[in-house]
């Protein structure tokens, strides 16, 4: 459950702002604009007071590690910005909230979880196998749905962490090539925590030379364009390092993000 969390609206903003700036800097210095970054805030920990004002400042990217979390958290928050539109006022004259958001899955998905989560989220980051693949595919085929993926990459090789060994992507794409409901749009991974964030530098630039041998090669199309790598402690190295969508709780919501 997510924990207590007194952070006000004031501090919320001013750590959204930090963020949106470090995301820019980071991005100018890759040689890219800031916009070519998109920033997922991880709700894992927030309170949900927390994910509606940050939705009001305007935000349009969420992500959820777990499921049942978000069958909650989706329809709550997809209430509110329903009501806000048809009361027609915002936070303030500068915030605009969106009409509707994006919600990513970040964290490890059980097959048995695909049929509850497929439908509230508008990308899977974490196909971690070729039989989670076939249980996305085989509801894809089900409902007639197309289902964006990321294939989770271990790149550090930690036991601790899910996904999949860089010798086997290029495989595991071929295998998708053949899934019509599947569409792999690129790959995530997760550094191991250092102390120092360049110390990650190294995953960061092996996860982004693997993309740019997956672009290369036959099983991918132009769709094959997300790199997802970075969270609180690391996104300006992994922005440095070619990311292209971070995801960041701990910046944002406060100190309670594990």
């Amino acid at each position: 459950m997510p924990a207590s969390n007194t952070a006000t609206p004031a501090k919320l903003r001013e750590a959204y702002r930090a963020v949106q700036d470090n995301i820019a800097e980071a991005a100018t210095r890759s040689g890219r604009q800031p916009e070519d970054v998109v920033l997922v805030a991880v709700t894992k920990y927030a309170a949900m007071d927390q994910v509606r004002q940050l939705a009001d400042l305007g935000h349009m990217d969420f992500g959820e590690s777990q499921a049942q979390q978000l069958q909650q958290r989706v329809p709550q928050l997809e209430e509110y910005l329903g009501r806000r539109k048809t009361l027609g006022n915002a936070s303030s004259k500068n915030d605009t909230p969106p009409d509707r958001v994006r919600w990513h899955m970040i964290g490890h998905l059980q097959r048995n979880k695909v049929k509850q989560t497929v439908p509230l989220v508008q990308l899977v980051h974490s196909v971690d196998s070729l039989r989670l693949a076939e249980e996305l595919h085989g509801y894809g085929a089900k409902h007639d749905l197309d289902i964006d993926v990321l294939l989770q990459v271990n790149i550090s090789g930690e036991a601790t962490k899910t996904g999949i060994v860089p010798p086997a992507i290029i495989h595991l794409l071929e295998q998708i090539d053949s899934m019509m409901h599947l569409r792999c749009r690129g790959l995530m991974t997760m550094a191991p925590h250092h102390d120092n964030p360049e110390d990650c530098r190294p995953v960061f630039r092996q996860l982004r030379e693997l993309f740019e041998d997956c672009k290369a090669c036959e099983w991918t199309t132009d769709h094959f364009n997300v790199l997802s790598m970075g969270m609180t402690h690391d996104y300006e190295v992994a922005i440095e390092e070619g990311a292209n969508v971070v995801r960041v709780g701990r910046a944002l919501f406060g100190d309670a993000e594990a």
